[in-house]
C-alpha cells in the first residue's frame, strides 16, 4: 500500500558553531518530545519550496527569513506517511536572535521553547544534523547531502 507523501521544508538558521532550533509542545497524544527540531513544516496545496518556507519561519518565529541555498534533502517514512523534507540556510541569522513568540501567528500554539544551540550537545532530529559540518555545507559549493532512510 502507498502511503501519502507530506513535502516539509525547514530553515538552517547557524551562527558562531550554533543552529537554532525549537522544542515543540506536546502532540496531541500529550507526550513530550524530547528532541530538538528546525522551524518549518508542511507545504500547503499550490505553494512553491520557497513560499512555503517563508510563510513557516514568519508563523513560527515572526521573522522574514533570507532564503539562501538548498543544504539538505531527506526522505523517510514512519507509519503513516512518507516524509520529504528540504534544509534551506537562512542567511539572516542574527535577526533570530531575539524571536518573540507572542508576535509569531503558530509560535505560543506549536513552539515550546527556541534558541540557538550547538547541535553536537543535543538530541536533534534529524539526527544527521547532530553530525553534519553546518558551516562547511554553508560555505562550500559541495553537493546537497541527500539523507534517504526509505
Amino acid at each position: 500500500m502507498t502511503k501519502p507523501r507530506r513535502v516539509t521544508v525547514r530553515g538552517i538558521v547557524f551562527q558562531d558553531g550554533k543552529l537554532l532550533c525549537q522544542r515543540l509542545k506536546p502532540g496531541e497524544d500529550g507526550k513530550q518530545r524530547d528532541y530538538w527540531c528546525t522551524p518549518g513544516g508542511g507545504l500547503e496545496a499550490g505553494e512553491s519550496l520557497y513560499e512555503g518556507l517563508r510563510r513557516e519561519m514568519i508563523e513560527e518565529t515572526a521573522i522574514e527569513p533570507k532564503i539562501g541555498k538548498l543544504l539538505f534533502v531527506q526522505q523517510y517514512q514512519d507509519e503513516d506517511k512518507e516524509y520529504l523534507e528540504f534544509f534551506f540556510h537562512i542567511e539572516n541569522p542574527r535577526d533570530y536572535h531575539n524571536i518573540d513568540l507572542t508576535k509569531a501567528s503558530h509560535g505560543e500554539l506549536e513552539v515550546e521553547h527556541v534558541e540557538f544551540i550547538v547541535p553536537k550537545e543535543h538530541t536533534v532530529l534529524p539526527e544527521f544534523l547532530q553530525d553534519t559540518d553546518l558551516q562547511t555545507a554553508i560555505a562550500t559549493k559541495t553537493n546537497v547531502l541527500i539523507a534517504n532512510r526509505l
